[in-house]
């Protein structure tokens, strides 16, 4: 689950001395393979609204009209294949498709009206024949009681036999393509996204065309359509943020110092099945992980969203048993390279500057780990992260689970270690800021506590003890993840919202928002910004205190920059 990410502070010093660094992890964008920066794929599944464009009242809806003509092969002049292997040859006579009706303003108004409840009907001249049809439709405002602002459209239509269908006067495909505007099989449906995200009043104009087949084989039947509809979905977008219901209990004046009076959640994206794992880039984009989707999404500092990488924990055929396939926690290690919690691989990794992946850890002693869970880095490269058992298909009872324990475990130089097993779910892992003490918070409803280990100079573990017991909280979840401020101060992912401690484990108060949080990450320019990963959503709030590793990052940077030579300085070159 957790992230830890180093981001400057104010120091232009530190700014300077970390770039090169940054930029590194700037590029990650660009090297992750399988969908940096790539728009999400066609929604799946049930949407959540839907308009039938085989029904009256379905057209009359959308304020559309059906009209349809059929399609001929006619001769047109063209070019043979020259040396170049293009049309540059001789002059030859060969076969086009008339009319050409996919241009968005093409006139159909002489063409046949078609009632919506007429599409069935059998249509053209039997065998190799072809045939138009076009729709214009308006997104309304609500379908059912669904608002269709900022959902995603899909048109989805099945055409006896193959379709190809033009939205807006363009038909796009790339190689490989099977589907979408392209053929997508005998009698299969083809499914377009045709608006991402929707405008309530939006106009789109739609043509299919539609063929018989198989072509080779002459078929004895028609062109008729099956089946037409607009589906909408409400996919994960970025939003403007806007404050959301805050509820602040005070249990303690000290938590004047983590936050102002008017301190409020700001919703930042929505509509993902279940954020997790957030970690704070220093060119001021979030990444976080939606362990239920398999992907880690990327949310710019200007508020855009786009999918980084897709099957982010798990890319077997199996997918489906799993209720958490993806990646978890998300994490930088001192060189600025991602380090991702592989739930489904059951494995930890890192995405190198080129893109590969490293598998860093898979197993111990020859028994596979059940589901690393969250990281975080100590400033000398030493990792460490748990392993309880969520990302299996049965959890505790996985027939697959291969060790008797859930641990939390130390890599150091490619030596994997077990450090702690005492807790049944071990998740949420953060520092102090001197890093003499590791937190680990407990997924487990009878034993809602927060452990602290004290860290030797090795980075090995001592015995823990208790530091935050929340057994007495209200509500049935356990506890998720965990962070640590500048001043040693906890937040934890606990029953119903987040739960900020004193250093030495005094309740300081609780903050309570729409959605239950799962995890933090400090970002922001000035590292004051609280992001938190929460069920559907992920949120923000502002926090007097920049975030622990936020400040260790910043004092190593300054600290970098004025022992590095300066001009006219020996040793310093101009």
């Amino acid at each position: 689950m957790r992230a830890r990410t180093p981001t400057p502070l104010d120091a232009r010093s530190a700014r300077r001395a970390l770039r090169a660094r940054w930029a590194l992890v700037a590029g990650l964008a660009l090297a992750a393979p399988a969908a940096s920066g790539e728009a999400p794929p066609v929604p799946e599944g049930a949407p959540d609204a839907r308009v039938d464009l085989a029904t009256p009242e379905g057209v009359a809806l959308v304020r559309g009209e059906w009209r349809t003509a059929e399609a001929r092969l006619v001769e047109v002049p063209f070019r043979s294949a020259g040396p170049d292997r293009k049309p540059s040859g001789p002059p030859n006579r060969t076969l086009d498709v008339a009319p050409a009706a996919g241009a968005r303003d093409f006139d159909d108004a002489a063409w046949e009206r078609v009632a919506p409840d007429g599409l069935d009907a059998r249509r053209g001249s039997g065998r190799v024949s072809f045939q138009w049809y076009r729709i214009g439709l308006t997104i309304p405002e609500r379908v059912d009681g669904f608002e269709t602002a900022g959902a995603t459209a899909v048109f989805e239509v099945v055409v006896d036999d193959y379709a190809e269908v033009w939205v807006d006067g363009v038909l796009p495909w790339e190689l490989g393509q099977r589907g979408g505007t392209v053929v997508a099989g005998m009698n299969a449906p083809n499914r377009v996204v045709v608006a991402r995200p929707a405008r309530p009043g939006q106009r789109i104009q739609l043509a299919i065309f539609g063929m018989n087949g198989p072509i080779s084989l002459a078929p004895e039947n028609f062109v008729w359509v099956r089946s037409a509809s607009l589906a909408f979905y409400r996919e994960p977008r970025a939003l403007r943020p806007v404050a959301v219901e805050t509820r602040v209990e005070r249990l303690h004046p000290e938590l004047d110092a983590v936050l102002a009076p008017d301190a409020a959640l700001e919703r930042v994206a929505s509509g993902f099945e279940f954020t997790e794992g957030p970690v704070w880039l220093p060119d001021g984009a979030l990444l976080f992980s939606d362990p239920n989707a398999n992907r880690i999404w990327r949310l710019a500092r200007g508020g855009g969203l786009s999918l980084f990488r897709d099957r982010s924990g798990y890319a077997g055929a199996d997918v489906a048993r799993y209720a958490q396939p993806g990646s978890n926690g998300l994490a930088l290690d001192p060189q600025g390279r991602l380090t991702v919690a592989e739930h489904g691989n059951r494995r930890v990794t890192r995405v190198e500057p080129d893109g590969s992946v490293t598998v860093l850890a898979a197993a111990y002693e020859g028994r596979r780990l059940h589901s690393p869970n969250d990281l975080v880095y100590r400033a000398d490269g030493t990792l460490y992260f748990t392993d309880p058992p969520f990302g299996l298909p049965a959890t505790y009872d996985d027939p697959a689970r291969e060790l008797d324990w859930y641990g939390v475990y130390r890599l150091r130089d490619g030596v994997l270690r077990l450090e702690a097993r005492d807790l049944r779910g071990p998740n949420g892992v953060a520092l102090s800021p001197d890093e003499r003490f590791l937190y680990v918070a407990n997924w487990d409803p009878a034993r809602k506590i927060v452990m602290r280990y004290p860290v030797a100079a090795d980075g090995a573990l001592g015995a823990g003890e208790v530091f935050l017991d929340l057994g007495a909280a209200p509500g049935p979840e356990a506890l998720d993840g965990v962070d640590v401020d500048r001043a040693g101060r906890l937040f934890v992912s606990g029953p119903g919202g987040l739960y900020v401690a004193a250093p030495d484990g005094r309740l300081l108060g609780v903050v309570r928002g729409p959605e239950t949080p799962a995890n933090f990450a400090f970002g922001g320019r000035d590292g004051r910004t609280l992001y938190w990963t929460a069920r559907t959503g992920v949120y923000r709030l502002r926090v007097r205190e920049p975030g622990a590793a936020h400040a260790r990052a910043a004092h190593a940077a300054a600290a970098h920059a004025s022992a590095a030579p300066r001009a006219g300085r020996p040793g310093g070159r101009r």
